[in-house]
């Protein structure tokens, strides 16, 4: 059967994606090329704020218009927290929970090819999150350039705001063996980079006795020409000797993203957070005292319950003296089944919700302006990508600044040693070097 994957979230879901559509391949069924009817479309959805679950739903009713006579399964954190609300969407087929997922191909085994949609309310399959404890493992292999490695799965934090301990179960991992062999896959594949994903990747090691550390070391240790980043990392869990390995390592890229959540102490402490301020600023100035051309994006939340107007003020003014890079900002949205809904606290109105969103929005741009200014003239190694747009190619460089040259095939998923040019401008964060002759071998 041809097959379609549409894949919401986070990076985590990408790589899921990658490898179930790599199982389904290897049992004979194919892809469906873009824009060519599928026997049947999975949607693997994300549902970590109220507006990913909008999205999930937008998304479905557009590939069912699309492909009005595919079978439809979704799947996914949003189909194990919600899959009754799922299951009575027009048009949809099947919902599998998380465990199921990684049962898809043999799920789509015991379907009859080809058949038409079953109509009414769709069929749901999950099992309490509490019983999910095998790690499945995954790496996208989509992007021959970047590859992402799933390390771990699930949480065990509980944060009061939160729903993906519910989604993703408890927290998990495989050995260090077994993702060290998957990295040398990915590589001999054609991967140049490594990106390590999971839902709390610091707390690897707890189904295995292991350090994150050693992952690391071990991973640090494969003979070829690539880079790894570290994704999104707990500030209580980066500790001081992850950061001096990345410093000194052969491989590691100068590139942290590091959840903050609030700049307040007392916002911290209702969110559940394992963390003070404080803690958190200790690390971004300890990256910077043996990194200062690092990277570090910050997840930011705002507008959650009992963020008063004083707590917010505390909160901008942490921000503003953070020597960071970028804000990832998120809107906080009440969620059913999380402990912040029996808390009595002050309800932060919609409107303002927005606006304290907007400011951060307007400070992460500043700080990622400061940061490409602060750049230019400075060598770097690029990793070149496929993408050709307007004749120019793009790629990033091992602190994450985002470059573009005219396109040239040959360079594709190649590293090369350039001195960043052009000031940041229009508010769009890419250097442009001159042309190709200005790139420095």
């Amino acid at each position: 059967m041809k097959i379609s994957f549409t894949t919401l979230g986070c990076k985590l879901n990408f790589a899921e994606s990658s490898a179930l559509g790599k199982a389904l391949i290897e049992r004979g069924h194919t892809r469906a090329k873009k824009d060519e009817p599928a026997d049947i479309c999975i949607i693997n959805t994300c549902s970590v704020t109220d507006a990913a679950d909008h999205k999930d739903r937008q998304m479905i009713h557009r590939i069912r218009r699309q492909n009005p006579n595919a079978i439809l399964i979704v799947t996914g954190c949003y189909a194990q927290l919600k899959p009754d609300e799922i299951a009575h969407i027009e048009g949809v087929d099947y919902v599998l929970g998380q465990n199921e997922k990684f049962h898809l191909a043999e799920f789509v085994e015991r379907l009859e090819a080809p058949q038409p949609p079953k109509g009414g309310e769709g069929e749901v399959f999950t099992c309490p999150i509490r019983e999910v404890e095998d790690f499945h493992g995954a790496y996208s292999k989509d992007d021959r350039t970047r590859c992402f490695l799933k390390v771990q799965d699930g949480c065990n934090y509980f944060c009061s705001y939160c729903t993906i301990p519910l989604a993703r179960g408890k927290s998990r991992n495989p050995s260090i063996a077994s993702l060290v062999k998957q990295a040398q896959e990915a590589l001999d594949g054609g991967a140049k980079e490594i990106i390590l994903s999971g839902v709390n990747i610091g707390d690897f090691g707890r189904s295995t006795g292991e350090r994150f550390i050693d992952l690391l070391k071990a991973l640090d240790e494969l003979e070829r020409d690539y880079r790894i980043r570290i994704s999104s990392c707990e500030p209580n869990l980066l500790t001081d000797e992850i950061i001096d390995f990345v410093a000194h390592s052969r491989h590691f890229a100068p590139h942290f993203h590091i959840p903050l959540q609030s700049g307040s102490n007392t916002v911290l402490k209702i969110m559940g957070r394992r963390y003070t301020r404080e803690l958190f600023a200790e690390r971004v100035a300890h990256i910077k005292s043996v990194m200062p051309h690092a990277f570090i994006g910050v997840d930011c939340m705002v507008g959650v319950r009992g963020e008063t107007a004083e707590c917010w003020a505390e909160y901008v003014d942490f921000i503003e003296s953070l020597p960071v890079s970028q804000l990832h900002v998120f809107t906080y949205s009440e969620r059913a089944n999380t402990r912040m809904l029996e808390m009595d606290l002050e309800i932060v109105p919609q409107k303002e919700r927005e606006r304290r969103s907007k400011q951060l929005h307007e400070i992460s741009a500043r700080k990622t302006g400061a940061f490409y200014r602060e750049h230019e003239g400075y060598e770097a190694v690029v990793l070149w990508e496929g993408n050709k747009k307007d004749g120019l190619m793009y790629g990033f460089t091992e602190n994450y600044i985002k470059v573009s040259c005219p396109y040239d095939k040959s360079k594709v998923n190649t590293f090369e040693r350039i001195t960043v040019r052009q000031p940041y401008s229009a508010g769009t964060p890419v250097y442009t070097p001159d042309s190709a002759p200005t790139a420095q071998q």
